[in-house]
């Protein structure tokens, strides 16, 4: 027997997304969209002298699955580097596809029902896609500057 798409776990998660609002000037900020269903995701991140994420916010318009996303990857993205969010990125891509382990971030285990469904993928990835993105532009932008 598999596990409902939208279970208890899933739903917790949605509802309680850290940093829901975006930070005033951020050093990198992104948007990303699933074409498959409308769902957006927001997020913008400040970075430290040392090259990881100090600060993150976000604004989260998804379904549930990218809601849960987006909560599991804003409560562990501060304190990451650039190739560590792209990393998670690629990983959950991979792991979604059926070509990898669960990634390792905490928490992800828990989207483990939406293997089965493909369409829910893009919503998944969108929270992962932006900050690694927002990061990556945070770190070009301490570049120039």
């Amino acid at each position: 027997m598999t596990a409902p798409l939208y279970n208890t776990d899933i739903l917790r998660l949605a509802v309680s997304i850290p940093y829901q609002e975006r930070l005033a000037a951020p050093m990198g900020s992104a948007e990303k969209r699933s074409p498959i269903c409308g769902s957006r995701v927001t997020v913008d991140v400040d970075m430290g002298e040392d090259g990881r994420v100090t600060a993150i916010g976000m604004l989260v318009r998804a379904c549930a699955l990218g809601q849960a996303s987006s909560a599991l990857m804003a409560a562990h993205a501060i304190g990451r580097s650039p190739e560590e969010l792209a990393a998670a990125r690629d990983q959950l891509a991979a792991w979604l596809r059926g070509e990898g382990a669960v990634p390792d971030w905490p928490g992800l285990d828990v989207l483990a029902p939406a293997l089965a469904h493909s369409a829910r993928h893009p919503s998944i990835r969108l929270a992962f896609e932006a900050v690694a993105d927002a990061a990556a532009e945070a770190r070009a932008q301490a570049a120039v500057g």
